[in-house]
């Protein structure tokens, strides 16, 4: 009878949102688990990023090709739909370069050295090329750029001369822009106790940065390169000076222009927008030691001792 009477204990779900303190915390520590991973399963994790990202900008290719809505409007479209990269790379798990920029968190706290650190940066973006580039084999051969009379092979075409065609200072501006927003969706996303929650989460900022004309180096290595390959396709040409109305000039087009055009100066911008404007940023507003309330504690002690 006693046992019946004793109330029962109601376990509460917490649906609300992490605060920005706890989730400096989570990401200081998640900075951790990223630095033990094997230099395999890094790389492994990051072509499966750089397929993501891949998969999110062919998607934005694809549906913004014939578009004859207003400018800002097929950029919000293309900003959308892209964030279909960046949510499988969260909720799948995967090693994305840009985003774990954010492990600086991690290295100011000293929970990780420079090796770690720089080996996990340099790990992840080779496998995010690898993965970048596989995606545009792929991407090529299943022929998806003969779409609307070549349309969709036009658009992936215009898109890329138009990102080998920036001077340094604004590919390098523009790449920091981007991944401040990258890593704010990142952020956003620690916030979140559910899928739904990290999906919402980075709608917006990825949106932004994509329909703000931001350059994000990883989308890069793919939007670059199937466009280099469409260049030698007559029909693509022909159907992109059908949409611009002129002769193209795709001399900037090739290898070259796409690593020392926008991929060199886009990764730099990349690394000072996600380490400097967000990382160190918020390790300094909530996770650096309390200078000041040491200085008062001896000052304190002090005092005790005369």
């Amino acid at each position: 009878m006693a046992d019946q009477n004793t109330p029962k204990t109601v376990k509460i779900v917490d649906i609300d949102a992490y605060s920005p303190p706890q989730i400096a915390e989570r990401i200081d520590t998640i900075a951790t688990v990223k630095a033990s991973i094997d230099t395999t399963k890094t790389f492994l994790l990051g072509i499966l990023a750089g397929a993501y990202i891949a998969f999110g900008a062919q998607f934005a290719t694809l549906v913004t090709c014939d578009s004859t809505l207003h400018y800002g409007l097929t950029a919000l479209v293309a900003g959308i739909v892209f964030s279909l990269g960046l949510i499988l790379v969260v909720i799948a798990s995967a090693e994305l370069f840009t985003g774990n920029t954010l492990i600086i968190m991690g290295y100011v706290s000293r929970r990780i050295n420079t090796r770690d650190m720089l080996n996990n940066w340099v790990i992840s973006y080779a496998g995010n090329f690898v993965g970048s580039i596989s995606m545009v084999f792929w991407m090529y051969h299943s022929h998806q750029f003969e779409f609307f009379h070549h349309m969709v092979g036009a658009k992936a075409l215009l898109i890329a001369n138009m990102k080998v065609n920036y001077t340094f200072k604004t590919a390098l501006a523009r790449g920091v822009l981007c991944n401040s927003m990258v890593c704010l969706a990142v952020w956003l996303c620690f916030s979140g106790r559910s899928v739904a929650d990290k999906v919402i989460s980075i709608i917006f900022p990825i949106g932004g940065f994509v329909a703000s004309g931001f350059e994000h180096s990883i989308a890069n290595m793919y939007f670059i390169p199937i466009g280099i390959v469409l260049r030698k396709n007559p029909d693509v040409v022909a159907a992109a000076e059908k949409m611009t109305g002129k002769a193209l000039d795709l001399s900037q087009l090739t290898w070259k222009g796409f690593v020392f055009n926008n991929l060199i100066a886009v990764t730099l911008g990349n690394i000072v927008g996600g380490v400097i404007l967000v990382g160190i940023m918020f390790w300094f507003v909530y996770l650096r030691p309390n200078i000041s309330l040491s200085f008062s504690v001896k000052q304190d002690f002090f005092r005790e001792k005369k």
